[in-house]
């Protein structure tokens, strides 16, 4: 019996695809893009130059895939919410540059219901068996660890770490530099820079270690922290205390974040505060 012959990928203008890839033909695809084996490229779908999806990609509905990403094997970007209010509308879903998106990953689109678009922002990590929900908002430079999932209509700000396996609440918001602990059940909204740890999460404290990494420096880490102290000290009623840390400490910059955030209506879910000690 003679041998079947080999199945050598296609090299057009600087892209090369997989000859056991379907591509729609009304697909945008960039220059220097790399489609390995057994992928899917939906009609309306766009991916940017020098993106690549490594095999068994699938790639679906009205979504924008933007430069420089990497999509690894068996993850799914823009398919159909899981949502029974969704009836086939075109809602979309927006990938930024440079953001690598790991195995078993699902990204789906939006609804018509919630913002209409799911955005992942640039320079973002996606660890392997990871959800991100229909009408999700990430930031630039968010970092999720495996087995993390959230519900829809989440919004997560830059550079939030999210811990494995933690999940989070439909309409969550989290703010710019938080930290998620792993196996963490997030239901509250969290501030800047918070750190949330627990079944149920808790506000825990800050993120130093995120803090450092931005290039934050002592003197301003540790103005925040007093602040910190003196917003979650448990003396007295928040309003009071939220008054005396404006006072205080509201001049500057990162706990003025802070404050705006605090001063948001969190409506439905509330917002994340500390336990006290016993």
């Amino acid at each position: 019996m003679d041998a079947m012959p080999d199945l050598l990928p296609e090299t057009t203008m600087g892209t090369t695809i997989h000859p056991t890839t379907y591509i729609h033909p009304h697909a945008e695809i960039g220059s220097g893009v790399t489609i390995g084996p057994f992928c899917t490229v939906g009609a309306n779908v766009a991916i940017g130059d020098g993106t690549k999806l490594v095999s068994h990609v699938v790639v679906e509905g009205h979504t924008t895939i933007g430069e420089g990403v990497t999509l690894f094997p068996f993850c799914t970007v823009g398919l159909e919410p899981q949502d029974f209010k969704y009836k086939g509308e075109p809602t979309r879903c927006v990938i930024g540059d440079r953001t690598h998106i790991r195995e078993h990953c699902t990204i789906h689109r939006g609804t018509v219901t919630g913002k209409g678009i799911t955005t992942v922002g640039s320079d973002c990590l996606i660890m392997a068996v990871v959800h991100v929900a229909h009408d999700c908002t990430l930031g630039n430079g968010v970092i999720i660890a495996n087995n993390a999932l959230m519900g829809g209509h989440v919004s997560i700000a830059d550079h939030a770490v999210i811990g494995g396996a933690a999940a989070i609440h439909q309409f969550v918001e989290i703010g710019r530099g938080a930290m998620i602990g792993g196996v963490t059940g997030v239901g509250g909204d969290v501030i800047p820079f918070g750190s949330v740890i627990g079944n149920r999460g808790h506000l825990a404290g800050l993120n130093v270690i995120g803090l450092r990494r931005r290039g934050y420096d002592r003197a301003q880490i540790h103005r925040l922290h007093t602040a910190f102290q003196t917003l979650f000290s448990h003396v007295g009623v928040f309003s009071d205390r939220l008054a005396e840390t404006r006072a205080q400490f509201g001049t500057d910059p990162l706990v003025a974040e802070v404050l705006a955030f605090v001063d948001l209506d969190h409506q439905p879910r509330g917002l994340i505060r500390t336990i006290p000690h016993s």
